[in-house]
């Protein structure tokens, strides 16, 4: 644990730091390819007392390829659930809904042919998915519009007139 700050009459906050298991992996969606890396939640709470002062985070890093030779890829969103040992949705935030990645880095919202991306991934994590054997997998849905990109040459007659 880290010590994030301390508060007047003694009260300390830490951040509890819980690894992932494993903390990178490959992901591939259509003709989007990538990796999730450095990935681990943190929870922040009250030194001794073990109170939750912020909800748990999911964070890391998302790197994504479009592998596509002749299509552009805008990225419009990612969603991640956490699944259980059932295969079922562990719910997240306060309306149960899934934490959404958003791709909105001014001219980082699509990927041209064979380009490649960096993107922050910092989302909120069910505090249930911490307990002992819960998580199971976490599936990263992406949300994305292929468009043909194309290269075209245009030609025009010109002439040049006398110099003066």
């Amino acid at each position: 644990m880290k010590v994030w700050r301390e508060f007047p009459g003694g009260v300390t906050i830490e951040d509890k730091v819980y690894p992932v298991t494993p903390p990178s992996m490959i992901v591939k969606s259509g003709m989007i390819t990538g990796e999730v890396s450095d990935l681990k939640v943190t929870q922040r709470v009250e030194k001794g007392a073990d109170r939750v002062v912020s909800p748990a985070r999911l964070t890391g890093m998302l790197r994504l390829q479009n592998t596509s030779a002749n299509r552009t890829v805008r990225l419009v969103e990612g969603r991640v659930r956490f699944i259980d040992a059932q295969g079922q949705a562990i719910g997240s935030g306060a309306a149960g809904t899934d934490p959404i990645v958003k791709f909105t880095r001014p001219g980082h919202d699509s990927l041209d042919p064979e380009q490649d991306a960096l993107y922050p991934l910092d989302v909120e994590f069910p505090g249930e998915a911490l307990q002992a054997n819960r998580l199971k997998e976490l599936r990263l849905e992406l949300v994305y519009v292929p468009s043909p990109f194309r290269e075209e040459t245009v030609n025009f007659a010109v002439s040049i007139g006398p110099g003066e």
